[in-house]
């Protein structure tokens, strides 16, 4: 007995081992799912082998793998994970064991016997794998130690029983909803569950009947069976930061053309030639900015500046370039290099409503950089003359 028990153990923490195998990843924090999340139903074909309190001094065999220890079995378990980490489960089992022990009092003929049972348990699961490694949905191994307790009954002879019971899983994820365990166990029972009565026959030092069992079967998967990782609080405030810098720096630029415009409009100056804010608009590129993330202009009045240029190229017959930019704080290469290409189309179909032809506009996306401070500033286009 003591030699199986030490071989469970040796087993459960190599596969404790070798169920972290898996390439390491990020620890984070996850979010509470709904009650209706995380629920399975596990479904499995057990192999028990049972030692009786009444064979203490009979001599017999402690092997498991005896004719007159073991029997078939099936497993049928119902449980929710509250966090990756932590679950229950109410599981029945049975429904056919040995009765081992004697049948005089002189302990000479052993009983071999069938018995029919059942064992109804609650179980406490705690998923180490979860515990120690993080969460990780696409682990392929999880080790899954459980305790519990509840009631059994020997069908074949009315018999009642209370009792403990512990063990070990495995389990191998098939995907997001199925998975493949084995479980190795045991269970101590009071008195009666093997079948024979408390008060027959002599039960030695030990009057609890022990079960051994290992269990194959499918673990299915009910409802959302993965956690959601948790808002990333400070990436959410950066960005947030990052549109009103945006934003205050939009503002100023209004005040500032607001200002150079009363100031025109107070001091007009007849001149011959190309007025400065024209030479100015020939030589500097104009930039339209977006919110984060966004392809839609900002604000309508960028568009001052854009108008004034297009009205210059459209008398001059001159092509112009769009530009388009993001910013390479905040998302993938490949989103922003859509960004920059959608931004510079959006802005060349405003120069097209001006009046200018589709031939005259080339348009160009740059991706993600970082050219202005703050780099907030980065989500524009740019409208420029290219001769």
């Amino acid at each position: 007995m003591k030699k199986l028990l030490m071989v469970l153990a040796f087993a459960g923490v190599s596969a404790a081992s070798f169920g972290q195998s898996d390439v390491p990843t990020e620890k984070y924090s996850v979010a509470t799912n709904s009650f209706w999340s995380n629920w399975f139903v596990q479904v499995g074909a057990q192999w028990n082998a049972w030692y009786s309190g009444q064979e203490h001094g009979t001599n017999l065999s402690s092997s498991p793998i005896k004719d007159f220890r073991n029997n078939p079995g099936f497993g049928v378990a119902v449980g929710k994970w509250f966090t990756p980490g932590l679950g229950i489960r109410t599981k029945f089992q049975g429904i056919w064991g040995k009765r081992v022990g004697v049948t005089d009092a002189d302990h000479k003929d052993q009983a071999n016997n069938g018995n029919k049972y059942w064992l109804l348990q609650e179980h406490i699961m705690f998923n180490v794998s979860n515990i120690l490694f993080g969460y990780n949905e696409n682990r392929v191994w999880n080790v899954i130690p459980f305790v519990g307790g509840g009631v059994g009954r020997s069908m074949s002879s009315n018999f009642y029983s209370m009792g403990l019971s512990a063990g070990i899983q495995s389990s191998w994820r098939l995907s997001n909803k199925f998975r493949v365990y084995a479980e190795a166990g045991y269970n101590r029972y009071e008195g009666d569950i093997d079948g024979f009565d408390q008060y027959y026959g002599n039960r030695g030092w030990d009057s609890h009947d022990n079960n051994l069992y290992v269990e194959l079967g499918l673990n299915i998967g009910l409802g959302k069976s993965t956690w959601n990782k948790t808002p990333d609080v400070d990436a959410i405030n950066a960005q947030h930061q990052a549109a009103l810098d945006g934003l205050n720096s939009r503002l100023r630029d209004a005040e500032a053309e607001n200002a150079r415009l009363r100031n025109e409009l107070a001091n007009p100056k007849v001149v011959e030639t190309v007025p400065e804010t024209v030479k100015e608009l020939i030589a500097t590129p104009i930039s339209v900015f977006f919110n984060i993330d966004k392809t839609n202009i900002a604000s309508e009045k960028d568009l001052v500046n854009v108008r004034a240029i297009a009205k210059f190229a459209k008398e001059n017959d001159r092509k112009l370039l769009v530009t388009g930019y993001a910013d390479s704080a905040t998302g993938t290469a490949e989103r922003n290099q859509w960004l920059s290409e959608e931004r510079a189309r959006v802005v060349a179909g405003k120069l097209v409503e001006m009046g200018i032809p589709e031939g005259n506009i080339t348009t160009v996306g740059k991706g993600g950089v970082e050219i202005l401070s703050p780099i907030s500033f980065d989500r524009r286009a740019t409208v420029q003359i290219t001769d």
